[in-house]
């Protein structure tokens, strides 16, 4: 038999008061913790512990800026690791927080601008959106221009009822009589050889004090994102003159143990940054195919001057082959390492000839890790090689600092008895000892022979000294000391 009770009202009553209160708890935390909006907006998201940490970040920046601090935070990641939806996010959530703010985006590429702009439009009316923030509302329709309405369109969205809205532009485009509380810079140099250009840096960087951030309130933040394509970028020059800046600088793959404040052990030396996403072994391959600069600047956010530096690449010239018949001497000079491992130095070896014609040619650069007997086996390989092709040639093989390196030299004098071998006892940097060399690269005086070795050399070259691998430059350097200063003898035929 059914019951014909009637509903009780404040049965009813109260479990929707539950519910409400279960749904508003809920949303508590999002609206006063970036990464838990984050989490609540993109319930699918592939979190990740950098993720999290720059949301913690983000969230100090908007603590500061409401404390009066005026914040500066620039943020380094790798490409395709979400820093422009990171960036999105956070604004979106500033608007939830206070309509009354005003925030300006700014990038090279105005495509980005605009899809910012619509992904915003698209946060701006998620349901979740306004369950967390239903006093943060946008015009219903596209509205292009001011006649009444709040704007929409794709360069201004008004928040409706307050006075704050979010803006966007190209560097160097017009904001002349704008007022922000926010800067946001994503990317604001296209590429490397827009960076390389110092015209072009300096147009940027005149944009960025004269029209970007004379536009900042008192407690204004700055939040920039930007690749570091040169040392010279707008990044350096801001930190030259706020060196308080907060720098977040997230690298693909590790370059040591990494910690949280907390002493948290948050990635191993060599792990990829966002493993669920971008795996080691999909970085490694990308690391294969960019020169060692380009690696550096994109991927592990390390600026390093290149192309016109101390050893400018594009003055080294490669030819297919070189006249013999003007070599006056022949020099191999050895730079050795010890170890096996991929962290370990190269060891390296320079065969370099002086022409009569005055000019200096590299024939031939071998380098790799090897072990100390693999190691002696290819160097007396090679010896042997250059032997019997050149007369008037030598082998210098460098002498590291204290006793073990004098007698690794010695050994290597040994294996090579019967030919010209002497030991080289260095000292002072690198940098220094490769002055003489760089001056004949700038000079245009140094030429190679096409092969195989060419793109490794080069790419040393292009970043020394501030590349990770100095060996073969090393070596180079130590080849043309020895043709110039050092013990390198000439035929008396070769007089006549």
């Amino acid at each position: 038999m059914h019951s014909t009770r009637k509903p009780n009202k404040k049965v009813k009553r109260w479990s929707s008061e539950i519910a409400d209160l279960t749904i508003g708890l809920k949303l508590a935390q999002p609206r006063e913790n970036f990464w838990a909006f984050r989490l609540w907006m993109h319930p699918e998201l592939l979190a990740s512990w950098w993720q999290w940490d720059a949301a913690q970040n983000l969230q100090q920046f908007y603590d500061d800026f409401v404390a009066g601090k005026r914040p500066k935070i620039v943020l380094q990641a790798p490409p395709q690791h979400g820093k422009t939806t990171l960036l999105e996010d956070f604004i979106a959530w500033c608007a939830g927080k206070n309509p009354n703010l005003k925030a300006f985006f700014a990038s090279y590429s105005e495509d980005l601008g605009i899809r910012v702009n619509l992904d915003l439009q698209r946060l701006f009316t998620n349901e979740r959106y306004l369950l967390c923030f239903p006093k943060t509302t946008i015009a219903e329709q596209n509205a292009v221009t001011q006649v009444g309405r709040y704007l929409r369109n794709s360069s201004v969205i008004e928040y409706v009822g307050g006075k704050g809205s979010f803006k966007n532009t190209t560097v160097e485009g017009q904001i002349t009589g704008q007022g922000l509380d926010f800067g946001f810079i994503d990317d604001p140099i296209k590429g490397r050889a827009e960076a390389s250009s110092k015209v072009t840096r300096d147009k940027t960087w005149n944009w960025l004090t004269d029209d970007f951030f004379t536009r900042f309130s008192d407690p204004a933040g700055m939040l920039m994102i930007m690749t570091r394509w040169h040392v010279d970028d707008p990044v350096g020059r801001w930190i030259e003159r706020f060196p308080e800046t907060k720098i977040l600088r997230y690298t693909a793959i590790a370059e040591q143990d990494e910690f949280a404040p907390d002493g948290m052990l948050l990635r191993h030396k060599g792990e990829a940054l966002f493993p669920a996403h971008k795996s080691l072994e999909f970085l490694m391959e990308r690391k294969k195919l960019l020169t060692e600069a380009s690696w550096e600047l994109i991927y592990q956010q390390n600026p390093i001057v290149v192309g016109g530096g101390m050893l400018p690449i594009e003055k080294l010239r490669v030819t297919p082959q070189f006249d013999r018949s003007k070599v006056m001497t022949t020099v191999r000079y050895i730079d050795k390492a010890g170890a096996d491992s991929e962290d370990a130095a190269y060891t390296a070896g320079v065969r370099m000839h002086s022409m009569s014609d005055g000019t200096f040619v590299i024939s031939h650069v071998f380098r790799g890790q090897w072990s100390a007997l693999e190691r002696e086996e290819k160097i007396k390989e090679w010896v042997e090689v250059d032997a019997g092709e050149f007369d008037a040639y030598e082998v210098h093989v460098e002498q590291e600092p204290g006793s073990g390196g004098k007698e690794s030299a010695e050994r290597t004098i040994r294996m090579l008895a019967g030919h010209a071998v002497y030991a080289d006892k260095v000292t002072g940097a690198k940098e220094i000892r490769c002055e003489p060399f760089a001056a004949q690269v700038q000079g245009g005086n140094v030429w190679l022979v096409a092969g195989a070795w060419c793109a490794d050399f080069l790419d040393e070259c292009e970043v020394f000294p501030a590349g990770k691998w100095k060996d073969q430059v090393d070596a180079a350097a130590g080849a043309f000391s020895k043709l110039t200063t050092g013990t390198a003898y000439l035929p008396l035929e070769k007089w006549l």
